[in-house]
């Protein structure tokens, strides 16, 4: 099964849970937070946790 990265670094998807679609990280964003690069890997794409 495979994930779909859906969300970029600069998107504000709202709160919640967020994996990188690189090594994992999981970052947990507020309702106006903008996605950031992972801080693990500086990753850009995510997928909702």
């Amino acid at each position: 099964m495979s994930r779909v990265c859906q969300y970029k670094t600069g998107d504000k998807p709202g709160r919640g849970s967020y994996t990188c679609c690189n090594c994992g990280f999981c970052l947990k964003l507020g309702a106006d937070d903008k996605m950031p690069p992972c801080p693990n890997c500086n990753n850009t794409t995510f997928t909702k946790a």
